[in-house]
């Protein structure tokens, strides 16, 4: 008798998470690919091309192949979930069943992207999850009650919000606004506000180590030291930043996911709306390990969130027990 390995992916902008059927979770690694110009022939993925981001020569490319959730570089992608599925199934790829989840708002053309390069990566039979039900999933909530709840699943390239009822989305709404949008703030407001130029990789580690959603008057700031580039003399600079100064850079692209939340909620029937308000919001995604960000959408939403644990790993949990048990969410797959 021969069985099929099932394979569970989250596909971030990020960082891609591997699942295996009776093992968990195996593989976590960045989604980062780096080729060659010449002949385009990948020469790393996964953590040690992220090694390379922002520190390769001229005939080298150190590049993200997913842009806001969804793939931006084909062939690339497909190179890199080859590679993925051969780390994780130890070199032995014979034709798993892949469930890959995707934002809640994707377009037809972007599911058959998806769909077409798991299959020339190997996989037999791919299954599409939408995020926001994974998440859900992985976060243990009830989805198959008739209740509401509301999850936001705050990923690397995208926000999804979503109010789940029976098993699927009353309302939902992909921002694509997340992680990687609020480095890009820090990079901006370094260079204008005090000359100095950092890369992705600090600015990432900026957001890591004193990024604040929501700064408490009492306390005394958090402080970082950095090294960038002067802007105007073009020298190394070692420069310090306080979390006021970074809070200051990440308001704008965190008022856009309020807004979304915001619209999610205004859409949402009042009987649902009555439940979300009792449970609360629930937040998941890597993003969502930003300091005080629970704070900051119940300060100005009033309605109370919480961060679930492991955050970073919801999404992929519930792709893992939704391929382990593809009967029992048949409503949730495409």
């Amino acid at each position: 008798m021969f069985f099929r390995k099932k394979i569970g992916i989250d596909l971030g902008t990020v960082n891609t998470i591997v699942y295996v059927e009776k093992e968990g979770i195996v593989l976590n690694e960045p989604t980062v690919v780096a080729y060659s110009i010449e002949d385009k022939k990948i020469l790393a993925v996964g953590n040690d091309a992220r090694e390379m981001l922002g520190r390769t020569p001229g005939s080298i490319i150190a590049t993200r192949p997913m842009k806001e959730g969804v793939i931006a570089d084909y062939t690339t992608t497909s190179a890199m979930i080859t590679y993925f599925f051969k780390k994780a199934l130890k070199g032995s790829i014979l034709w798993p069943e892949v469930m890959i989840s995707i934002p809640g708002g994707a377009s037809q053309v972007e599911k058959r992207a998806v769909v077409a390069a798991c299959k020339q990566a190997g996989a037999s039979n791919v299954y599409l999850i939408e995020e926001p039900l994974a998440a859900a999933i992985g976060a243990k909530i009830p989805i198959s009650q008739a209740s509401g709840h509301m999850i936001v699943n705050l990923g690397g390239g995208t926000t999804e919000i979503a109010v789940i009822s029976l098993g699927q989305l009353v309302v939902y709404k992909t921002v694509r606004v997340a992680g990687t949008k609020l480095d890009e703030a820090i990079i901006h407001h370094l260079r204008k506000n005090h000359n100095i130029i950092v890369g992705e990789r600090t600015s990432e580690d900026i957001k890591i180590k004193i990024g604040n959603a929501f700064i408490e008057e009492k306390k005394e700031p958090k402080k970082m030291e950095i090294k960038g580039r002067d802007f105007q003399s073009g020298l190394p600079k070692i420069f310090e930043v306080d979390e006021v100064s970074i809070n200051e850079a990440i308001t704008k692209p965190l008022k856009l996911i309020l807004e979304g939340i915001k619209e999610v909620l205004s859409q949402t029937p009042p009987e649902l709306a009555a439940d979300i308000v009792d449970k609360g919001i629930v937040l998941s995604g890597g993003t969502s390990l930003l300091t005080n960000v629970d704070r900051y959408i119940t300060y100005y939403t009033g309605v109370s969130s919480f961060v679930v644990d492991e955050p970073l790993f919801c999404v992929i949990r519930g792709v893992g027990m939704a391929i382990e048990n593809l009967d029992s969410f048949k409503e949730a797959i495409r």
